[in-house]
């Protein structure tokens, strides 16, 4: 049975609280794991969380900051020791290479693990699998920051009324699949569009195109908020987001369920962020994240 669902291992921003860890977050997307935005203490929020290093297929890296990255070391570390059996991918921006190579060799270490590096230098197309696309954009921070978006492909939903209509049973049913026409028979004639669903990540960042871009749609959409409404000068001065204007983002984009996370120290009522995001209009299902929680992907409407 495939799993989607995102596990949260961290929701602290610059600086991490007795309750909150550094980043962290784990997307289980049938069978593969994108761990996004490792911060430092990752490695044993995984443990906590019940995440193994083999669980990890791909690494993808908003921004060289030390609390989207610093994990890295641990992590990759971690990987080899455990010889997890598949290869593994790294996104991050091309502009960090200096700091991902710092991170990946901080300490000696035998490697066993084929891990490949696939910077990041402009928008557009990551990656391509059969479960999904990858592709990134970039945000407003003071380095060089991009957000992720997973696109599943459409498929399509089979109907029983049109099949039985059109005398479509059994391994027939199978066939019209793999074939598109069966006597005369299209696919399209007893079937309909089964839209991909859609998951994006959105870290340290002003309002901009690229923020939009990757929330269009989203059925699960994780997004920061470092700061209260209250406090919007300061989030426009060091590059984030409001409470109110990610919940804005995620009304105006259409997001079915809109995730909040990555909060600043200086705030220790988590209510304050679902008030600010509902008063900006969001109506969607919304979470407050806090570590080690688990948030699945919305089902198919």
């Amino acid at each position: 049975m495939s799993v989607r669902e995102l596990v949260v291992l961290g929701t602290a921003s610059q600086v991490p609280t007795r309750h909150r860890n550094h980043n962290g977050y784990l997307l289980r997307w049938d069978g593969e794991g994108i761990l996004f935005d490792p911060g430092e203490g990752t490695q044993r929020q995984m443990l906590r969380a019940g995440v193994a290093a083999h669980d990890i297929n791909r690494i993808c890296v908003t921004h060289f900051h030390g609390d989207h990255s610093l994990g890295l070391a641990g992590v990759i570390q971690r990987i080899n020791l455990d010889r997890v059996p598949h290869p593994v991918t790294a996104h991050y921006p091309r502009s960090g290479q200096r700091f991902f190579d710092r991170l990946r060799y901080a300490t000696a270490y035998r490697e066993t693990v084929e891990l490949t590096e696939a910077p990041v230098d402009t928008d557009g197309e990551l990656a391509a699998t059969r479960a999904y696309r990858l592709d990134a954009r970039k945000l407003s921070h003071p380095v060089e920051s991009y957000g992720y978006r997973l696109t599943e492909p459409d498929g399509r939903r089979m109907l029983p009324d049109r099949l039985a209509a059109h005398g479509v049973k059994g391994p027939d049913v199978g066939r019209i699949q793999r074939e598109g026409e069966l006597n005369g028979v299209r696919l399209e004639d007893v079937s309909e569009v089964r839209r991909g669903q859609r998951f994006a990540f959105v870290m340290d960042t002003r309002l901009c195109d690229g923020v939009y871009t990757l929330a269009e749609g989203c059925d699960l959409l994780v997004i920061e908020s470092t700061f209260l409404d209250e406090d919007e000068a300061l989030a426009v001065e060091y590059g984030h987001l409001t409470a109110g204007q990610a919940a804005r983002v995620a009304r105006d984009a259409g997001v079915r369920h809109l995730v909040l996370t990555h909060f600043s120290q200086r705030y220790s009522a988590p209510d304050d962020f679902e008030r600010q995001a509902r008063a900006a209009g969001y109506d969607g299902e919304l979470t407050v994240a806090h570590d080690l929680l688990t948030v699945p992907v919305p089902k198919r409407r």
